[in-house]
């Protein structure tokens, strides 16, 4: 919350990608709060935090994500060569990526499930 009022008050002008970036950091944040309860609503009804399947999950979904953002990467220096952007603008695209990668493909595992291999 803090935040967001130090973001207001300091920038005088908003451009879309200022606010793409702001959006995008407050999914992140939900997201990290969803997870959070999720894990507490667990340790209320006796189930240890971390299981075999919580492990799981989470492993499948570093390597899906670790995949994915290697063609993220691949596609922003793609993108910088024929439009012009500042660099820390592109840094923070690509982290901003990498990290909702990671959080859709937790939710795309973590709702459709695991084969037993």
């Amino acid at each position: 919350m803090l935040t967001g009022l130090w973001f207001f008050t300091s920038v005088k002008e908003f451009n879309t990608m200022d606010l793409l970036h702001l959006g995008v950091i407050i999914l992140i944040v939900g997201f990290a709060v969803f997870v959070g309860f999720k894990r507490l609503n667990n340790v209320k009804r006796g189930e240890p935090v971390e299981d075999e399947l919580s492990k799981k999950v989470l492993q499948k979904t570093a390597a899906i994500s670790y995949y994915v953002s290697l063609y993220i990467w691949v596609f922003l220096i793609f993108i910088k060569d024929r439009v012009k952007f500042e660099t820390e603008g592109l840094l923070g695209i690509g982290i901003l990526a990498m990290a909702v990668s990671f959080g859709i493909s937790w939710l795309i595992i973590n709702f459709k499930g695991i084969k037993n291999d």
